[in-house]
């Protein structure tokens, strides 16, 4: 580990103390986790504390860990956020499990990074996490009669029906679908006289 990340990991500790539940180091990337109750207080303090100064939040997503260790601790969906600070020339990785799976709540941080907006919005659409705080929580990708959450892996490969617009209604319609099972056999096109001697 460089001098540097040792220094930042040291920090963190020291700063944060027991609401780090893990801090892990790995190709050269600093990942801290913390609970849900105590995200935005640690949010504030990355971006206020004069030794970690994290100005600037350049990335933020939901993540869905039902496939990986989720089923083994009991937390399915996360919320990551990537920071980075100007003044020290660092980055760091936040990650927060929402208590619930049912019904996954996190604490908004639009009010520290402003750049949270459209992602906290990104992340309720395709995950269905809630961001409590978030001033504008609504669909930024989807329709807004769409049922459901696109990525979370309980989501159906195919759906059931089509929205499209008609212009007769002037509205966009939803129409029933029916999805035939079909083989696709590769087809493979050549020339006429391919393989022949002497055809280059």
């Amino acid at each position: 580990m460089s001098a540097k990340l040792e220094r930042l990991s040291q920090s963190l500790r020291k700063i944060l103390g027991e609401r780090v539940k893990s801090l892990v180091v790995d190709r050269g990337e600093v990942t801290i986790e913390t609970v849900a109750s105590d995200y935005f207080g640690v949010a504030r303090i990355l971006r206020d504390h004069a030794d970690l100064c994290f100005e600037q939040l350049i990335d933020l997503s939901g993540v869905d860990y039902s496939a990986c260790h989720g089923k083994q601790t009991g937390r399915r969906f996360a919320s990551v956020a990537h920071l980075l600070s100007i003044t020290h020339n660092w980055r760091l990785r936040l990650r927060v499990f929402a208590g619930n799976d049912d019904f996954p709540v996190l604490d908004s941080v639009c009010e520290l990074w402003p750049s949270a907006n459209w992602y906290e919005r990104e992340a309720f659409d395709l995950y269905g996490i809630m961001y409590s705080g978030h001033d504008d929580l609504r669909r930024i990708l989807t329709d807004y009669g769409f049922v459901g959450h696109p990525l979370r892996k309980d989501f159906p490969v195919s759906g059931h029906v089509e929205m499209r617009y008609d212009e007769d209604a002037g509205r966009v319609v939803y129409q029933p679908v029916t999805i035939e099972p079909r083989e696709n056999t590769p087809r493979i096109v050549r020339e006429a006289r391919y393989g022949d001697a002497g055809h280059g």
